[in-house]
């Protein structure tokens, strides 16, 4: 049995490829249990975000996998496998390395994909499809992205549109925690940046959605309250930073919307970080005097900033992950040792209780206890050597020599030319 990681990513798959392979949190362990039900795969953990899908398991070879996976989502293999990627061992185990360190997230070194590496090693544990190898691999993952973490600079710097909202923000307010927050949409973008700014402890965060299922989802995840879309401009003064990401092809906030609410905010300071594409709020809000409007092109500069001075900090990660991939290896290969040192110990201890039974009988029957002690030594000592030397006397040609070389290094033997 090998390890591999077989999946797709934002690297190699569009967003309507990844959406038809996710798998849904409520059919996690069905799946499980499912891909497991062959005797070709002992062991398997699925790791499923808006990002990647990939599974990591223990089998003969991987395609039985890439096959399951597009039976299991109705999909034909062609429809999948020009995004899918494959790795055996080594490269498998620093794959998981790198991306529980998050460097190879779309976002370089951002900290939540350590959080669903655990997810998947939780739902794995508790489907009964997490055997010893997996289990060890996870926990060795798990000390890999904490070692990177906290040695390197890898997450010290600002390389996301959410953290960097929060930036920009504090460079008006001084403490976020006292301020009301207003986030408009609910979709991934606005969920990220809710999380960052609750984060940080706000006096309250509300969330206005066109849907408001989703709008009580979101809010229910961090605290929040929720409005209806279309109140925005009557209760828009109450709050201090505005974070928009819609998908509606107009502006949502006016001019004239923000005026009459800094009017009624007596012009103190207002926040506003427009991340939609089209954009959410009118470009001419910027213009007014207590207004900081920050645009997608804002928030990019900081990011480019921050991801400049992470470049070095890949450089150390990835040779923290070599090293920690050398490591598991070594244990993979003691491991896989034990059974042939087990056998070899307990053949050993055969002959010895073959030869102590002969040695009693003889001392029973009254022989000199000097010449028993004699023949039990000269029969353990041919006894464990017959093997070796059978080995060494039954080669022939170059496989002599290679034979030769294997029980000097075995005994430790000093060769004498």
């Amino acid at each position: 049995m090998q390890l591999y990681a077989l999946g797709l990513n934002h690297h190699t798959a569009p967003l309507a490829i990844r959406e038809r392979v996710a798998f849904q949190p409520e059919r996690l362990d069905q799946a499980l249990h499912e891909l497991t039900g062959s005797e070709r795969v002992r062991e398997v953990a699925i790791l499923s975000t808006c990002n990647r899908t990939e599974l990591y398991f223990a089998a003969e070879q991987p395609q039985l996998a890439a096959d399951w996976l597009a039976g299991y989502h109705q999909l034909q293999l062609a429809q999948v496998s020009p995004y899918l990627y494959s790795y055996p061992q080594r490269d498998a185990i620093r794959h998981m390395f790198r991306v529980a360190s998050g460097l190879d997230s779309m976002v370089l070194g951002e900290p939540q994909i350590l959080g669903q590496v655990k997810e998947a090693a939780r739902r794995a544990e508790e489907a009964g499809t997490m055997g010893t190898l997996l289990h060890k691999l996870f926990q060795n993952t798990f000390a890999v992205a904490k070692e990177v973490r906290s040695t390197t600079a890898i997450g010290a710097n600002i390389v996301s549109m959410a953290a960097a909202a929060v930036h920009l923000t504090e460079r008006i307010f001084e403490r976020v925690a006292d301020q009301h927050v207003l986030f408009i949409g609910a979709g991934e973008m606005i969920e990220l940046c809710a999380a960052h700014f609750a984060g940080a402890g706000p006096r309250s965060m509300v969330v206005a959605n066109r849907t408001e299922a989703r709008a009580d989802a979101l809010a229910a995840r961090f605290g929040a309250q929720t409005m209806r879309l279309d109140t925005i401009g009557d209760v828009l003064p109450r709050f201090d930073v505005v974070v928009s990401c819609t998908a509606s092809p107009l502006p949502i906030v006016g001019l004239g919307m923000v005026e009459r609410a800094v009017k009624a905010r007596r012009h103190r300071p207002m926040v506003m970080v427009d991340l939609a594409v089209p954009r959410d709020i009118e470009p001419e809000v910027g213009g007014l005097d207590d207004v900081f409007l920050y645009t997608v092109d804002d928030l990019a500069q900081v990011v480019d900033a921050g991801l400049e001075s992470r470049q070095q900090a890949v450089l150390e990660a990835e040779g923290i992950i070599d090293q920690r991939v050398d490591g598991f290896l070594h244990w993979m290969q003691a491991r896989d040792a034990v059974p042939t040192i087990r056998a070899l110990r307990e053949h050993a201890e055969g002959v010895r209780q073959a030869e102590i039974e002969r040695a009693l009988r003889q001392l029973a029957r009254g022989d000199d206890p000097e010449r028993v002690i004699e023949a039990l030594s000269h029969g353990l000592t041919n006894k464990l050597m017959h093997g070796p030397t059978r080995y060494l006397n039954q080669s022939e040609g170059e496989t002599q020599a290679d034979a030769s070389r294997l029980v000097q290094q075995l005994f430790n033997l000093t060769r004498h030319d």
